[in-house]
């Protein structure tokens, strides 16, 4: 990735990292490899790669080479881009195979003890903006320049500000600052909004909303995975910039923004903004001098913008395990055995190759963390991750003396696939340690101690639609749809009874029958109710007999009518008031599949509603078609407390206790004891009660 983390920071971490290393260096430098002779002549080579994984297959290919020429190396170890300059020109690391120049310029300064060497990749290295077709096509959108226009800026507003989303760089990296610039001097800023965040996950959405029809933007590069899946000239149109023009670092280069051969640019060449990149090895120039060998192979390597763009291909379509990645490389350089072969000699024609150790992956100071966001142990806002359980992890690294890659998924089922390839050391987003779970992955000690809780409506946010649907659901689920078909079916006998009585001398019950039968039912529910209004009236000696029985007759099935309404009325209200687990039988509950809420319901005589994820809970539990939730009380609470916006509460203790853990490999079992005696450091120092503290309040336990 062309856009390195610049301007900074060199962590006291890193230094720790690279001494480290430094050390280790000196402690297997006596090792004998092949030969004692080979050994000392040749020393270990500390290698280094840059932070975007689209460039991990270079630095794979670089240390298989320097094994052909004979040379044992340690890494390569993950840094950014202003550490690692800095630690190179420290003599702290000796190369890498991930410069890009002129991007990079601003690292290498004349007098620095840095050489940069060799072109893998000549002119290759692009970057620039793009639009989906079918945009392009319909608004005419050709250039950047094109969204000053309001309205066309607006057809890629998500946000609902009125300006242009364009997907861009991370903070820190140095292609942020030239689309900063970008916009600046095209007079931007009031109609595009450069969105950052997490780029892998961003570019992830936008690939799947172009799929989806939708209209997007957003900045790219080659070689890069996302080409791929958004092909220029086919999904999404490459756009020119209204004229050359980049930050004062890189004004050298403002003459290379116009490229010939760009596909889906609407000129040809293309003023793309930004100039081609060479990426090219950059190692100390002390560490050249001694092992002039390397210089020479390093001079000498070339791999095709093609092979790269295809391995980074591969590297999405399988998965990108750490053993995919080394076995591409290995791959290659079997495919290109010849050419490497020449290589090799030119640098050492008495090289004795060395071979790769497969078994080992590649060594570094990184933490890779698979993220489930689930609050308020993992949450991922205006891209920035956060949560109880990402500030204990990163806690958890600072002691280990390494730095955190933090990266979302989706579901429990992929963290625990990513842990067992090794994509990811570590997975956190508030994991229930369960049986089941723990046949599949391994969990650390408990991170924290908590239990089941129970969310339902509170009673203030019931309104007059829900009170109804209530009463409704009151009457349907008591004895009034019987006494109802009584009466009915008790009224038609009394009007056809008092009509038979009272029809041939009676003139309020006329003749012909279906004239006088209204009439009789008329007067059977008035009387029935004991309103009588007297408009009609029994005149026989039968018919008044009638009509005392089917008076006192009508005071019994009111007095019942009554006392059923008022009994299902009562009972509901008593229903609708939970209080804890006892009061959840009969009653409809949801739960997330495989959580502990599923285990336990069942115990205590409830089917739960099973939902893939909690959201799906609170949904239900909002449109009433469940009456509580039950899951575990940190997230509940975090939801009542901070989203549910008054209109849900947790109600009573906790029960079952749920323990959570973060996970890691079942066949890693230093790393889980090395984060296990850090958060036993972080408990005994009193730095985990706080963080506790912080998000969940003092604990009384």
């Amino acid at each position: 990735m062309p856009a390195g983390q610049p301007r900074a920071r060199r962590t006291t971490r890193s230094r720790r990292i690279a001494a480290m290393l430094t050390a280790l260096t000196v402690l297997l430098m006596p090792i004998s490899v092949v030969s004692a002779q080979e050994s000392s002549a040749k020393p270990l080579v500390r290698m280094a790669r840059a932070t975007w994984d689209t460039g991990w297959f270079q630095a794979e290919v670089y240390r298989l080479l320097l094994l052909q020429l004979g040379y044992r190396v340690e890494g390569p170890v993950t840094m950014e881009n202003a550490e690692f300059y800095e630690a190179v020109a420290a003599g702290e690391v000796d190369l890498w195979a991930n410069g890009w120049f002129p991007l990079h310029d601003v690292y290498v300064s004349p007098d620095a003890a840095v050489e940069v060497v060799g072109t893998a990749v000549d002119d290759g290295a692009l970057q620039g903006y793009f639009v989906d077709a079918s945009s392009a096509a319909e608004h005419g959108i050709t250039n950047l320049g094109d969204l000053a226009t309001a309205s066309v800026a607006a057809k890629f507003d998500r946000d609902g500000d009125g300006r242009a989303d364009l997907v861009g760089c991370n903070v820190g990296w140095s292609c942020a600052q030239t689309i900063d610039h970008h916009l600046d001097a095209y007079g931007l800023n009031d109609t595009v909004e450069h969105i950052q965040g997490d780029y892998s996950p961003l570019i992830a959405e936008t690939i799947a909303r172009q799929r989806a029809g939708e209209a997007v933007l957003y900045f790219s590069w080659t070689p890069n995975w996302a080409m791929g899946a958004l092909v220029p000239g086919v999904d999404v149109v490459w756009l020119q910039t209204p004229f050359p023009s980049l930050p004062q670092d890189q004004a050298d280069s403002i003459d290379r923004t116009s490229v010939a051969g760009i596909p889906g640019c609407a000129e040809d060449p293309c003023q793309t903004g930004w100039p081609p990149n060479d990426i090219r090895a950059v190692a100390n120039a002390e560490f050249l001098d001694t092992n002039p060998a390397v210089r020479t192979l390093l001079e000498r390597v070339v791999i095709p913008l093609e092979d790269i763009s295809a391995q980074n291909a591969r590297m999405i379509t399988e998965g990108g395990d750490p053993a995919d990645i080394r076995r591409h490389a290995e791959e290659w350089v079997r495919a290109n055995y010849a050419m490497v072969q020449e290589w090799v000699r030119a640098a050492d024609p008495d090289a004795v190759a060395l071979a790769p150790d497969g078994d080992d992956a590649p060594s570094g100071g990184t933490l890779t963390v698979a993220a489930r966001a689930l609050p308020p142990f993992v949450t991922y806002e205006n891209g920035i991750y956060s949560g109880f359980e990402v500030e204990l992890i990163k806690l958890l690294a600072a002691d280990l003396g390494m730095e955190t890659e933090i990266y979302a998924v989706d579901t429990v089922a992929k963290q625990i696939d990513d842990i067992n390839r090794r994509v990811a050391d570590v997975g956190l987003g508030g994991t229930a340690v369960t049986s089941h779970r723990e046949r599949d992955v391994d969990f650390t000690v408990p991170v924290l101690d908590s239990g089941l809780s129970i969310l339902t409506t509170a009673e203030e946010s019931r309104g007059i639609g829900t009170r109804i649907a209530a009463f409704f659901r009151a009457v349907a689920q008591s004895d009034l749809p019987w006494l109802l078909a009584v009466f009915a079916l008790a009224v038609l006998i009394a009007a056809h009874l008092i009509w038979l009585l009272e029809r041939r001398h009676n003139p309020d019950f006329a003749e012909p029958y279906r004239q006088g039968i209204w009439d009789s039912f008329y007067w059977s529910v008035v009387t029935m109710s004991t309103v009588g209004y007297g408009d009609k009236v029994a005149r026989g000696t039968r018919g008044r007999v009638l009509a005392l029985l089917w008076i006192a007759m009508g005071t019994l099935v009111f007095a019942s009518f009554t006392a059923a309404i008022a009994s299902s009325l009562a009972v509901n209200e008593l229903r609708s008031e939970i209080s804890g687990p006892a009061d959840l039988p009969g009653r409809r509950v949801a739960t997330v599949k495989h959580s502990a809420g599923e285990s336990y319901l069942p115990t205590i005589g409830v089917g739960p509603i099973l939902v893939d994820d909690i959201d799906d809970a609170y949904q239900l539990l909002t449109e009433d078609e469940v009456e509580a939730v039950v899951f575990d009380a940190p997230v509940l609470q975090y939801h009542a407390s901070h989203l549910g916006g008054g209109d849900v509460v947790t109600v009573g203790s906790e029960f079952r206790r749920v323990r959570y853990g973060l996970m890691v490999n079942e066949n890693d079992p230093e790393l889980r004891e090395r984060l296990n005696l850090a958060l036993l450091k972080l408990m005994e120092t009193g730095i985990y009660a706080r963080l506790h503290d912080g998000w969940f309040g003092t604990d009384k336990s």
